[in-house]
């Protein structure tokens, strides 16, 4: 059992903290969660709909949460009919003056909310949005999508100011192949009629989300999983929908980061395996071994998935720089969890996380836990390998990923390490401290 003691004094106000007693190899099976990010283009996607929805397997995270509590200001009833599925009814009429600011400001979903709004409402404010704190990321590719559909979008210091008067149907070229982005803009051409035609699309795994949520409200999309969407936009869509949330590779990579790190053999099941072949092919590279089961289909009926086991392995870095790119490249949510994997890697290994400017500086905590690291510019890192783990106390980085692959250096550290103000966690990985325990780790809650 745990073996931490803090002062109190020392803790954040209203944090949540983790002891971790590490050194444990892992065992056993794990089932990977639906996806955080294929739920928030859901639950936005819900927005289109006049009839009820019906969201299953919806992680119950911080997150979820942030967006339920908008959802719920501006009238949208939700409800919780067993602990992963989600009935949403929507007003006769939104109230968008009841906007919960706060909760909004907590996570950039809510610049997912312009596309359905659009079919709401001439005009609207969203407020701007904080989440991750990975330096600037600004939301031309999403006005400028917006704007190809006739929407007006004026940006202020601390709102975006939309006209939805002259919506239009068109072909849109993506300013970037943004997930959110793209999101949005198919979800703005659902509902114009006509036919939309979106170049350099995202074809990751939560667009393909929203889009088999659209095709099961009877708007025909041409070109999922490719970067050439066609959307023919149905004006109306008033009908009661079920739809399954997929599997989220990120946390498929996630386990498959821990068990490398502490060089332990688990199974991994339900891993969506179209959005962790390139990953595992790199590891595979490193001397990584594993065994894949044979594929199967998610509840969606369109997800591949299969059963990962792993086994213990010497690892050995890669003579090129990891780095990450739009789907098919390796995710760029996944690129962190490499840190921890090179930092037990024979060898130097250069990642390049080139999207953001700070999370490749919140990386440089893994220092805390031991790992030789040097930091070269805001956006590479060079990870001298064959870490020793050493325990440590680390406040979580204002990062989801970085914050996780803190937690998965103390997995692997012998001795009691304490893990500050998880809220970071919490945003996209539910329950993770009672998962990896299933697993035979030591996680207790502060």
């Amino acid at each position: 059992m745990s073996k931490c003691s803090i002062k109190t004094s020392s803790r954040i106000e209203n944090s949540l903290d983790f002891c971790i007693n590490g050194g444990k190899k892992l065992s056993g099976e794990i089932t990977t969660n639906t996806s955080k990010n294929g739920a928030m283009g859901l639950l936005c996607a819900s927005l289109l709909n006049k009839g009820k929805t019906t969201l299953r397997n919806i992680p119950k995270i911080e997150e979820v949460k942030r967006i339920l509590e908008v959802m719920n200001s501006i009238g949208v009833k939700t409800t919780w009919i067993n602990k992963k599925d989600l009935l949403i009814e929507p007003p006769v009429k939104l109230k968008l003056d009841n906007l919960n600011k706060e909760s909004a400001q907590k996570t950039r979903t809510i610049l997912m909310f312009m596309g359905p709004l659009l079919h709401l409402f001439d005009n609207f404010d969203i407020p701007h949005s904080r989440g991750c704190k990975l330096g600037k990321r600004t939301a031309a590719a999403h006005i400028y999508g917006l704007e190809d559909l006739g929407a007006k979008i004026e940006v202020t210091s601390d709102w975006y100011k939309v006209d939805a008067k002259n919506l239009k149907s068109n072909s849109v070229v993506m300013y970037e192949s943004g997930d959110t982005a793209c999101e949005n803009v198919i979800m703005a051409a659902a509902k114009i009629p006509g036919k939309t035609t979106i170049k350099f699309a995202s074809s990751n795994y939560m667009v393909q989300d929203v889009c088999l949520f659209l095709q099961s409200c009877g708007v025909k999309i041409e070109g999922i999983g490719t970067t050439t969407l066609t959307i023919h936009g149905k004006e109306e869509i008033n009908q009661d929908v079920e739809h399954y949330n997929s599997q989220d590779p990120i946390e498929a990579m996630m386990f498959l980061s821990a068990a490398i790190v502490t060089k332990s053999k688990i199974t991994i099941k339900k891993a969506p395996i179209e959005f962790l072949e390139l990953e595992l092919s790199k590891l595979k590279k490193m001397n990584f071994r594993y065994t894949l089961s044979d594929e199967y289909k998610s509840d969606n009926g369109h997800t591949r998935l299969v059963d990962i086991t792993t086994a213990p392995s010497e690892l050995v870095a890669l003579d090129e720089k990891i780095s990450a790119r739009p789907f098919p490249g390796i995710n760029i949510d996944n690129l962190p969890f490499f840190v921890p994997i090179a930092a037990v890697a024979k060898g130097r290994t250069l990642i390049h996380d080139w999207v953001y400017e700070n999370r490749a500086i919140y990386y440089m905590d893994m220092t805390k836990v031991g790992v030789n690291m040097i930091l070269a510019d805001p956006h590479r890192v060079y990870i001298e390998g064959e870490t020793e783990f050493k325990p440590a106390q680390v406040v979580c980085p204002p990062a989801l990923r970085p914050a996780m692959i803190i937690l998965i250096g103390m997995l692997a550290a012998d001795g009691t390490s304490v893990l500050r103000n998880v809220y970071s966690i919490n945003r996209g990985y539910e329950e993770i401290s009672e998962r990896l325990n299933s697993l035979g780790a030591d996680i207790s809650i502060l």
